[in-house]
């Protein structure tokens, strides 16, 4: 699959594309509702209930995966703050993910098999993977239900050129795009972080993947380009790498993507290494 021509604006053109709200308020079955609600309107000067038409099996689907993504959006964010006890998180997230899984398809989304992973900065191959050996992946230690307290780093850091820390390529002057690897929905995003704050991933996303059964997480961005709900495809663009989150701003630490992949085919969300597939993963030019 050849991937789509990237967009430089990471404003409205992203955050108001396919899988939004807004998005799917221009989309076909929308136009025919609203148009038949305002035919009638005009028709009788008022609308009783029994008049108005139902939306679109469409329409319902995105509204339920979009609430079921702001429910585990809502509870990542406990996890991460320490505020929700292991055995609720435990049960509380798999039950989340099981229902955006079902709802994925009659939504809009689309599988996507593993074979077809992307890589996840725009320009760059996996020679940019650092950490020597093990590529810096070290999961003992991890668990997602520890928030950001969690230990070890189960994840790649893929360093960008960018030697005087503008978050800049420093060949081409430009911010470096980060952009999905599988399809998949967001979950959770964390779009404002100060210098000074305590959380580790700084500016996040968590893309949620069914038809692989897998979370991806990623993190230190300078912008998040996309909101809760928004359905992903392989390629799209998420945000810019950036140097947000407690470790990533200190000028000891040189500017990457920091990304980790969760199996969530148990309750465990154990950690995969990633590398491999990387490894053959198409660049988006």
């Amino acid at each position: 699959m050849r991937p789509q021509p990237m967009q430089d604006n990471f404003g409205a053109d992203t955050t108001w594309g396919h899988g939004t709200l807004a998005g799917t308020l221009l989309s076909s079955p929308w136009r025919v509702f609203l148009i038949s609600l305002l035919l009638l309107t005009l028709a009788g000067g008022s609308v009783a209930v029994a008049d108005v038409v139902t939306p679109p099996p469409a329409v319902a689907a995105a509204s339920d995966i979009g609430g079921s993504c702001q429910e585990f959006d809502r509870l990542n964010s406990l996890i991460r703050d320490g505020a929700l006890s292991r055995e609720s998180a435990r049960s509380e997230i798999p039950r989340v993910l099981t229902r955006i899984k079902a709802q994925y398809q009659t939504a809009g989304g689309k599988n996507v098999p593993r074979s077809e992973w992307l890589f996840p900065l725009k320009g760059y191959t996996v020679t940019a993977v650092g950490g020597g050996r093990s590529h810096g992946y070290l999961p003992q230690g991890y668990s997602y239900y520890d928030g950001n307290r969690h230990g070890g780093h189960p994840a790649l850091d893929i360093f960008i050129n960018d030697r005087n820390q503008d978050d800049r390529d420093d060949l081409t002057g430009e911010y470096v795009p980060v952009v999905s690897v599988a399809g998949g929905v967001v979950v959770a995003r964390e779009g404002e972080w100060l210098e000074g704050s305590t959380l580790r991933g700084g500016k996040y996303l968590w893309v949620y993947d069914p038809s692989t059964d897998h979370l991806f997480y990623y993190a230190h961005l300078r912008e998040v380009a996309v909101t809760v709900g928004t359905l992903i495809a392989p390629g799209q663009p998420l945000g810019l790498v950036g140097r947000s989150g407690l470790n990533a701003q200190k000028r000891r630490s040189p500017t990457h993507l920091h990304i980790t992949c969760l199996s969530t085919s148990t309750p465990s969300l154990l950690s995969e290494n990633i590398y491999p597939d990387l490894v053959r993963a198409p660049t988006v030019k």
